[in-house]
């Protein structure tokens, strides 16, 4: 445990470059902290100590902000910058070099026992405010963007967005050193295209409307009154020859 703990702060020192020297990782991550306390209360609940366990899980979460069943799985060289607002449910399992920022949940959509919480592979960076809900796989090398929902599984060296969660990329391995890269999301670009012909649109359906109301008009209009010419009859000619 001693071991993992110490591997935990090397990892924080690797992957955050504000973090200076191991002493500062020690006392002032709470990412670190919560993960010291997750040993610690796996290896209780492994050893059937699970109220104990669950108290000192609860006074983590009042302490950092970080709340994680001590049920979980987490894997070696786990890390959560900043931390604040995570949650990993009971049956959550997460692999090895696994990075989350703040916000991030690992839920559950289903009341029932079993199997309902998300399972992250190695290499995997999960952005923050991210929600990967029910018992979806997200494969190896993967990256969940900030602010996505994940409801469904996703494949190895995928790039995930939006809500809900939708793969925009895939097939490159997930690089610590290259997370600034960015990626559109392809619903707000449908959505930016439907809005840049939307005065188009307009346009037409106004001309198509004042020319189906011209055609109406002249429809609509009589036509102009001609005098019907009287025919001539015998009367005339028979008072005369009278």
């Amino acid at each position: 445990m001693l071991v993992q703990i110490k591997e935990d702060i090397q990892e924080a020192m690797k992957k955050d470059p504000a973090a200076r020297h191991f002493w500062e990782v020690l006392i002032c991550y709470p990412g670190v902290h919560a993960l010291m306390a997750y040993r610690f209360n796996h290896w209780l609940w492994n050893h059937n100590i699970k109220l104990i366990a669950r108290l000192f899980s609860y006074l983590v979460r009042w302490l950092t902000g970080i709340e994680i069943h001590p049920a979980a799985k987490i894997g070696r060289k786990f890390f959560i910058d900043h931390g604040m607002g995570v949650v990993i449910g009971e049956t959550s399992e997460i692999g090895d070099n696994v990075f989350m920022y703040h916000g991030v949940t690992l839920g559950g959509l289903s009341m029932k026992k079993g199997k309902r919480h998300p399972t992250i592979c190695d290499n995997v960076v999960i952005g923050a405010g991210a929600q990967v809900l029910g018992p979806v796989t997200v494969g190896n090398n993967s990256k969940i963007g900030s602010g996505s929902v994940v409801v469904q599984s996703v494949p190895e060296y995928s790039t995930v967005i939006g809500v809900p969660g939708r793969v925009v990329f895939s097939g490159i391995s997930a690089d610590f050193e290259d997370l600034e890269e960015t990626f559109s999301d392809p619903m707000a670009q449908a959505i930016e295209v439907v809005l840049d012909r939307l005065p188009q649109m307009e346009k037409d359906i106004r001309s198509l409307k004042d020319a189906v109301e011209l055609e109406s008009t002249e429809e609509e209009t009589p036509p102009p009154f001609e005098p019907v010419p009287l025919k001539k009859t015998g009367m005339k000619k028979a008072s005369n020859d009278s």
